[in-house]
C-alpha cells in the first residue's frame, strides 16, 4: 500500500520551519485549505444549480461579478472569521479591507489577502479556475485596531502564500518561504494529499503565455519578445508554443510545472499593468520565486515593488529563471523603464 501524507499532517510536520512556531500558521493554512473544499464542491457542481453567470452587481474594479466569486469570497471569509488566526482579510471582491473584529481575533497575528476566485468567467466552459491567497504577519499590536501598515506590506513581508486550482484534479500548492509543495484533493476521502513535493520551475520552457489578443496596445519591448518566442532557432527550441487560458492561476500552474513565461504587461490602456499586486502578482512571485523562478514587473523584483493602494495594479513577467531574463532584456532595450511622476498621476518614458 502507498503511504500518503495530507496537507494537514504535512503542515504540522513542518511548523518547526516557521519562526513563529506556536501553531497560527498552521491552523490558519488548514482552515484555507476547507474553504478550498467547500468551494471546490460548488465548482464540481456549478452546472447543475443556479450558481452559473452574473450575480448582478460589480466589485472595486469594475468587473461584474460572477455568482461563483461571490459565493467562494464568502466561504474563504467565514473560514478566516471562525478560524481565529486572522486579523484582517483583503480581497478582491470588497472594495475596502475587512477587520474580523470578535473575541476570538483579538489577538489574531496574521493578515490574509486573496483573490477568490481567479478567472471565473472560464467556469461558463469548463475551463480551470482558482484561488490565490496571500498571508503576512500583522504589523500593529495585538489587541488594538488595525492599521493600513498591516495591509499595504511589501511582498517580501509574506510569510506564506498559495494557489488552488480547480481543474481535472483540485490541486493547492502553497509555499511558507521553505520551497514549495504541492497537494492533490483525494474525493474519496476528503483530503489534500502531497503529490507534488519540492516542486521546481524549470530554468527554460518551450511556452510563453500572454493575450495577444492585445497586441496592438504593448510596449515595443513586449512586441520584440514575442517575435523572438515566434522565430525558429533550434539551438534554443524556438519557436515557443503560445499557451494562454485567461485564468491566471491555470496558466502560472503549467509554467510552474512545465517550466515556460507568464506575461501580462502594461499596455496603451492600462499603464501600470492590469493584475493586482497583493493579492494576485505578489503570491504568484513568492511561489515561483522559491520554486527557482523569476518574477518582475519587467524591470524590477514585483516583491520590491512598493504598495500604496489596497488594490494597486501592476504588469507582471513570471516563470522560468532563464525566459524572463531573456523578456526584460527586450524591455530594457526596446521600452526603456516607465516610471511614475505621482502614484495618482500620469505615467512618462523617460
Amino acid at each position: 500500500m502507498t503511504a500518503f501524507k495530507t496537507l494537514g499532517q504535512f503542515i504540522i510536520e513542518r511548523q518547526k520551519d516557521f519562526p513563529y512556531a506556536k501553531g497560527e500558521l498552521s491552523r490558519l493554512l488548514r482552515d484555507i485549505g476547507i474553504a478550498a473544499k467547500i468551494v471546490n464542491r460548488e465548482i464540481n457542481k456549478a452546472g447543475l444549480v443556479d450558481i452559473l453567470g452574473d450575480a448582478g452587481s460589480s466589485n472595486i474594479q469594475g468587473e461584474s461579478q460572477k455568482k461563483l466569486d461571490i459565493y467562494a469570497n464568502e466561504q474563504f471569509i467565514a473560514a478566516l472569521r471562525s478560524g481565529g488566526e486572522c486579523c484582517i482579510v483583503v480581497s478582491e471582491e470588497n472594495d475596502e479591507y475587512l477587520v474580523i473584529d470578535s473575541d476570538i481575533s483579538n489577538e489574531a497575528n496574521y493578515v490574509v489577502a486573496l483573490d477568490p476566485l481567479d478567472g471565473s468567467s472560464n467556469i461558463d466552459v469548463n475551463v480551470g479556475v482558482g484561488t490565490i491567497f496571500s498571508i503576512y504577519r500583522r504589523k500593529s499590536d495585538t489587541g488594538k485596531h488595525s492599521t493600513n501598515e498591516d495591509v499595504l506590506q511589501l511582498g517580501t513581508e509574506q510569510v506564506a502564500a498559495g494557489y488552488v486550482i480547480y481543474g481535472s484534479s483540485t490541486m493547492l500548492v502553497y509555499t511558507t518561504g521553505k520551497g514549495v509543495n504541492g497537494f492533490t484533493l483525494d474525493p474519496s476521502i476528503g483530503e489534500f494529499c502531497l503529490s507534488h513535493p519540492n516542486m521546481t520551475v524549470p530554468a527554460a520552457g518551450t511556452i510563453y503565455s500572454i493575450n495577444e489578443g492585445n497586441y496592438i496596445h504593448f510596449p515595443d519591448g513586449v512586441k520584440k519578445y514575442i517575435k523572438y518566442c515566434q522565430v525558429e532557432d533550434p539551438d534554443t527550441n524556438r519557436p515557443y508554443t503560445s499557451r494562454y487560458t485567461g485564468s491566471m492561476v491555470a496558466d502560472i500552474h503549467r509554467t510552474l510545472i512545465k517550466g515556460g513565461i507568464f506575461i501580462y504587461p502594461p499596455t496603451t490602456g492600462a499603464k501600470k499593468g492590469k493584475l493586482r499586486l497583493i493579492y494576485e502578482c505578489n503570491p504568484m512571485a513568492y511561489i515561483i520565486e522559491q520554486a527557482g523562478g523569476k518574477a518582475s514587473d519587467g524591470y524590477k523584483r514585483i516583491m520590491e515593488i512598493e504598495v500604496r493602494e489596497l488594490h494597486q495594479r501592476s504588469s507582471i513577467f513570471i516563470g522560468s529563471m532563464d525566459m524572463v531574463l531573456k523578456a526584460e532584456e527586450f524591455m530594457s532595450s526596446f521600452s526603456p523603464k516607465l516610471f511614475v511622476k505621482s502614484f495618482e498621476g500620469e505615467v512618462k518614458i523617460q
